[in-house]
């Protein structure tokens, strides 16, 4: 690696920060957040900009790479994806490969210079993931090949921890989970208004986005197959003490209904068997009628 001090004090300092900002990587961190960015050396320094490839002026190699959020009802705007390899597909920019942003890309990958990626998961909204290193050029195919390291392996001298080709593709695999997840989690509850389907609770730390069909039996991400839930009736329909109908009708199984416990199950769930599941207004992003029937007939059974 042949950056130099100032650079790789600029790239430990954007680490840390990401690290305190993110929670480790588990929070997602906003446009208005990576604009602002943070103070070294007495002077702002920016983590993205207009472009994917983003280079802050105080660096001589860029410090970020970003994929753009989703548009409402599309793909993003790039078709960055995880290959069958375990290793990002980064596309350059535009189909010059000669562009000098793309000339930095192949400069990190010449160099090994640690990266962030930004993965967008809604409009304004980012997941960070860091260090990743361009481990891959393909100009035929417009994209550099990139590795996500895990960043509690990160040495003092920015250099990822020795990790072979197998765990380096494991990690870059768990991350894209991760930004799957996240994405899911963020699109879903935007589409039910930030509230439980169930019992309207508002609080997006106790809301998470259930999978009506799960996605390890072939349930796809989309908003039609997610419902916004609380943790305890996410937990509850997980655990088929809650279905719902194909009409979307609410309903408690039956040893549930006729046991006396406290407020929690005569309030939390017994008061919502009958009621109809609260669905978001656009109508595409509504649960699939079909779905709710592959999911309501698991529920018959395990009752």
């Amino acid at each position: 690696m042949n950056l130099d001090a100032p650079d790789i004090a600029l790239r430990t300092a954007a680490f840390m920060w990401l690290n305190r900002v993110t929670d480790g990587g588990k929070l997602p961190v906003s446009w208005s957040e990576l604009q602002r960015g943070f103070v070294h050396d007495g002077e702002a320094v920016t983590l993205i900009g207009q472009k994917g490839i983003w280079k802050p002026r105080q660096a001589r190699l860029p410090l970020s790479i970003a994929t753009a959020p989703p548009r409402a009802g599309g793909p993003a705007p790039y078709d960055d994806e995880v290959t069958d390899e375990g290793l990002l597909r980064y596309r350059y920019e535009g189909t010059d490969t000669g562009g000098y942003r793309n000339e930095w890309l192949r400069e990190c990958f010449r160099q090994q210079v640690p990266l962030v990626y930004l993965h967008g998961i809604d409009v304004g909204l980012y997941l960070a993931s860091w260090p990743v290193l361009i481990v891959g050029d393909h100009p035929s195919e417009l994209a550099v090949s990139v590795a996500i390291f895990d960043p509690a392996r990160i040495r003092p001298d920015l250099s990822p921890a020795v990790a072979d080709a197998a765990e380096q593709r494991f990690y870059t695999r768990l991350t894209k989970q991760r930004l799957d997840q996240a994405t899911f989690r963020q699109r879903v509850l935007r589409a039910y208004r930030h509230s439980c389907s169930v019992c309207r609770l508002r609080h997006d730390e106790l809301l998470d986005a259930a999978h009506i069909v799960a996605f390890a039996e072939d349930g796809p991400s989309t908003v039609d197959n997610g419902l916004s839930l609380c943790k305890i009736h996410h937990a509850a329909y997980d655990h088929d003490i809650l279905g719902v109908r194909p009409d979307g009708v609410l309903c408690l199984r039956d040893d549930l209904l006729d046991e006396i416990d406290g407020p929690m199950l005569r309030h939390g769930l017994q008061e919502v068997h009958g009621q109809r599941l609260i669905v978001p207004t656009r109508p595409s992003d509504r649960p699939r009628r079909d779905l709710l029937e592959r999911r309501w007939h698991q529920f018959l059974g395990a009752a």
